[in-house]
């Protein structure tokens, strides 16, 4: 692709992303409409100051503007249709795995996906609830879990274990969870939203979700697909829940909490394992003893305690640790001592490639902000607390 076609291609794409006009950003950047229209349709060639008056608009360095971008094709990304910016998180993704693997060769430090006979194994049952299940639980075996362990950093056991890259995304939409990628385009790979609006349980949830994808979906990996697969989702979701909590262990736990109410049972459940509490309530409603009606259960007793419904993107959150009364414990024990933070859903590995390749001076500090999308005061500021 010639560097007029890329510009046209980049100043479409941001510009739908950011949902401007044409007339928007021609405003903006000092243009008549027809001379912006004309650059990007690619019939003029504007002036340097001219696309640095544009980029700036845009929120983007000039150079973004100017490179071609790589287009994503073994990609499983399903999202909610009023979602205005799906290409060009396809173009950011793309551009972070070449970063990604740019590092690795760069330091002849390339991880391989070690799942590869699961997945070979796991295409060979059909679609099922069971092999959802029996998926997770090899899938626990082969990343050296044992069957009463806690997952405590998801990113780095799905990297460091399986091969497979976590790639944070931070874009304002709950529209858009996360996706994958296969490993003909650069993954195995999972990348997850990480807004501050989304909570971080949810983080750890579509990390699971994908990496189920990945074992149990590969032939689905079809970037013009966009249209959700109910059994394919209701599949990966099972496989979720059951890789995050195993069958024998959440059975320990509900029943040890069995005193407690049902709000109070599942803030504990949703406690000890990490998760949200409707990952929880999803494995009670495949139950024979509670089903689909434990939903509005959970629902009716939440309001009746607290006074209000829970929203979609609600996560319950109890009190710190520090607020505890040692004569109300039966009562408040399960309530959520501490919101799940930001440090608990860090991509290690990654990082610590950037980490190596500046101190052997194979990248700037500017290319290291770059690959982990930080800006460079951030990325200075952690880099003067490294330690050994």
């Amino acid at each position: 692709m010639n560097m007029e076609a890329s510009l046209s291609n980049n100043l479409r794409r941001l510009r739908d992303a950011r949902k401007l006009s044409q007339a928007d950003v021609a405003e903006r950047a000092k243009l008549s409409r027809v001379a912006y229209g004309n650059i990007e349709s690619g019939t003029a060639q504007p002036k340097v100051e001219t696309l640095l008056r544009i980029s700036e608009v845009l929120g983007v360095k000039l150079q973004e503007l100017l490179t071609p971008t790589r287009a994503l094709k073994a990609v499983r990304f399903r999202a909610l249709k009023r979602m205005t910016s799906r290409e060009q998180v396809l173009v950011s993704v793309g551009r972070r795995l070449e970063d990604y693997a740019e590092l690795e060769q760069m330091l002849n430090d390339r991880a391989e996906f070690r799942l590869e006979k699961l997945v070979r194994d796991l295409a060979k049952m059909r679609p099922s609830a069971d092999r959802a299940r029996a998926a997770a639980e090899r899938a626990r075996h082969a990343l050296g879990l044992g069957p009463d362990a806690s997952i405590r950093d998801i990113c780095g056991l799905l990297d460091e274990r399986g091969g497979v890259k976590v790639l944070p995304m931070r874009l304002a939409s709950d529209a858009f969870f996360g996706l994958s990628v296969a490993k003909e385009d650069g993954g195995p790979a999972v990348v997850v939203n990480v807004w501050d609006r989304i909570s971080v349980e949810r983080w750890i949830f579509t990390a699971a979700h994908e990496f189920g994808h990945l074992l149990l979906h590969l032939g689905a990996y079809d970037v013009a697909k966009t249209e959700e697969s109910k059994e394919e989702e209701d599949e990966a979701n099972r496989f979720a829940s059951h890789f995050l909590m195993p069958p024998d262990v959440f059975a320990r736990e509900w029943n040890e909490a069995r005193g407690l109410g049902l709000v109070d049972r599942v803030l504990k459940v949703k406690r000890i394992f990490r998760v949200s509490y409707r990952t929880v309530l999803y494995r009670l409603s495949e139950q024979k003893a509670h089903g689909k009606s434990i939903w509005q259960q959970f629902q009716f007793a939440y309001k009746a305690r607290f006074g209000q419904s829970l929203l979609k993107s609600d996560e319950p959150q109890g009190l710190p640790p520090e607020d505890f009364n040692a004569a109300m414990v039966e009562a408040r024990a399960a309530d959520e001592p501490k919101r799940l933070s930001p440090d608990d859903f860090v991509e290690d590995r990654l990082s610590g490639l950037v980490r190596t390749a500046l101190e052997k001076e194979l990248i700037s500090v500017g290319r290291a902000a770059e690959i982990l999308d930080l800006d460079l005061k951030t990325m200075r500021a952690v880099i003067s607390t490294w330690v050994e």
